[in-house]
């Protein structure tokens, strides 16, 4: 696997706020893969988070660059040492269960910070 969650770590500019969120989204959804788990399909909310964050901006935009900025601190070694032990041929499972609910719950915190839009997305105006 090629996910790199180390890709969140440095906000630099407003398009690498959706290239952060898709790398963390791609290492749960791995996490997930490794705990066996069935992951969900991801609702509209966070398909358009990053889009809908940046709308918002101020500290809202702040606060969700941090908080990326510390879900890719968290899964960046919680992920490479999955992987080391399944490399060995041992399971990973627990773990790895435990990594995705810390995932889940610092994910849903992010989502939380996004206004709830329609299903249509976040308004865009050209």
């Amino acid at each position: 696997m090629s996910i790199n969650p180390a890709a969140a770590e440095a906000p630099t500019g407003e398009a690498s706020l959706s290239a952060q969120w898709s790398a963390l989204r791609e290492a749960g959804a791995a996490i997930g893969l490794i705990a066996g788990v069935a992951t969900e399909r991801p609702a509209p909310a966070e398909r358009n988070f990053a889009a809908a964050i940046r709308d918002m901006g101020g500290w809202h935009l702040d606060l969700a660059r941090d908080g990326l900025c510390d879900l890719a601190a968290m899964l960046r070694p919680g992920l490479a040492a999955l992987l080391a032990v399944k490399a060995r041929g041992c399971d990973a499972s627990e773990p790895a269960k435990a990594l995705w609910e810390e995932y889940r719950m610092r994910r849903d915190a992010l989502l939380a910070l996004a206004p709830e839009a329609g299903a249509l997305g976040p308004r865009r105006s050209a």
